[in-house]
């Protein structure tokens, strides 16, 4: 009789964990299921205005439409994106809240000596969104048309001009140091919390140029109130397609891409992430957004999460190797 009772009260030991790992699996089925069950959250790490803010609340429309829960886009600036990233590092991973980021995401890592965030495993990649070139662009009152004057001019005044970024190890700022060590320049960084205010300013001429986002940009080249001098891309942008790239106009084997894309914190279900990325790619394929990422000089790059991971890596490591051979620090 003991041993019967021993065997049944090993049966319902086992019926019993059975059972709670079915109840601890339930939750993440039902929210893969119903996601979102309420608004999603995405927080751009940058202030309002800038290329990333453009294409997140670009992004952020869509996502609305489709699955019928708000989209908040929040600004959280500082830090070349590290305080947002932080954020978002620590928040519940179930979805609803993500990430935007740009190159200076990868480049954190090497500029500074401890982040709050492990950059490559404390984050659940979803899709590299695009990329895009930045283009070269001054204040008209500079006086100068094309790269060769900017290179003369800069370097005949060594140190007295200065160009604008939205960050130490931005994408705009390492651009900007790589166009410095190709052309022997000497010129002046002014670091700004975002791409928006590193823009204002050189709208108003307080600062001299800046190798600012093509989606942000463009409208201002339009109007007149930026002179563009040239593209960081290897090939020439269809949004200007008469506009040469950096290489073809004075300094060759230049080139130097940005890009944007959409993370969340480690530890999203396997299936809410796969619904993400599905969302994501969806929305990129639309012909009304892809005819707007064309007006503002991007490209659409929809990824699968591992190809993203597998990019950021890379990423990382192409810009430290050149943070390291320059001796940039974030300070």
């Amino acid at each position: 009789m003991h041993r019967k009772n021993g065997l049944q009260g090993t049966g319902w030991k086992w019926v019993w964990s059975v059972m709670a790992i079915s109840l601890t699996l339930l939750p993440i089925q039902v929210n893969a299921q119903e996601f979102p069950t309420k608004a999603i959250k995405i927080i751009v790490p940058f202030p309002p205005g800038g290329h990333t803010d453009v294409l997140g609340r670009l992004i952020g429309q869509k996502m609305s439409e489709s699955l019928k829960q708000p989209v908040i886009i929040e600004n959280r600036p500082g830090a070349n994106g590290i305080i947002g990233s932080e954020v978002a590092a620590r928040a519940t991973p179930d979805g609803h809240t993500l990430l935007m980021v740009a190159p200076g995401h990868a480049s954190n890592l090497s500029l500074n000596a401890k982040l709050p965030y492990d950059t490559l495993t404390d984050f659940q990649p979803i899709s590299l969104l695009v990329t895009q070139p930045s283009i070269l662009v001054v204040h008209p009152a500079l006086g100068v048309k094309n790269v060769r004057q900017l290179i003369a001019l800069a370097q005949a005044k060594p140190g007295t001009l200065s160009y604008a970024s939205g960050g130490i190890g931005s994408g705009q700022h390492l651009a900007a140091e790589m166009f410095k060590y190709m052309t022997k320049t000497d010129v002046l960084h002014v670091s700004y919390k975002g791409v928006a205010p590193a823009e204002a300013d050189v709208l108003a001429g307080q600062v001299n140029m800046m190798f600012a986002p093509a989606i942000s940009s463009l409208p201002h080249i339009r109007s007149g109130r930026f002179v563009a001098l040239g593209v960081t891309s290897e090939n020439r942008s269809s949004a200007v397609p008469d506009l040469p790239t950096i290489a073809e106009a004075g300094v060759p084997g230049y080139a130097a891409v940005t890009w944007l894309g959409l993370l969340g914190p480690k530890g999203i279900p396997v299936p809410i992430v796969e619904k993400l990325h599905t969302e994501v790619a969806r929305i990129l394929k639309l012909p009304d957004v892809q005819e707007r990422l064309a007006q503002l000089g991007a490209e659409a790059q929809a990824t699968s999460p591992a190809q993203f991971d597998a990019f950021i890596r890379e990423e990382a490591k192409r810009w430290g190797d050149v943070i390291k051979a320059n001796g940039i620090r974030a300070e």
